[in-house]
């Protein structure tokens, strides 16, 4: 099955290894530097340029990946197509 993540971005619903509301978990600073030092080796790719709303941490041909998405942990939750 594939998630999709906005802006034609789809990704395997088996990669994902979790999904974060953003406004929730970057209250945290272990939050904060993880998305800092993803973010400095390049591991992050953002699905949009607007106001971000969540992000999925997958892992993709033996890496990690985090994506930056405008949409909502509950609206990707049901965004499931096959």
């Amino acid at each position: 099955m594939y998630l999709h993540l906005g802006n034609e971005v789809v990704i395997q619903t088996e990669s994902i290894i979790a999904m974060f509301d953003i406004d929730a978990c970057t209250v945290s600073k272990k939050t904060r530097d993880f998305l800092a030092r993803a973010q400095k080796n390049g591991e992050v790719i953002n699905v949009t340029y607007e106001l971000p709303k969540s992000f999925i941490i997958c892992e993709r041909e033996g890496k990690r990946v985090v994506y930056i998405s405008q949409l909502s942990t509950k609206t990707l939750s049901g965004r499931k197509i096959v």
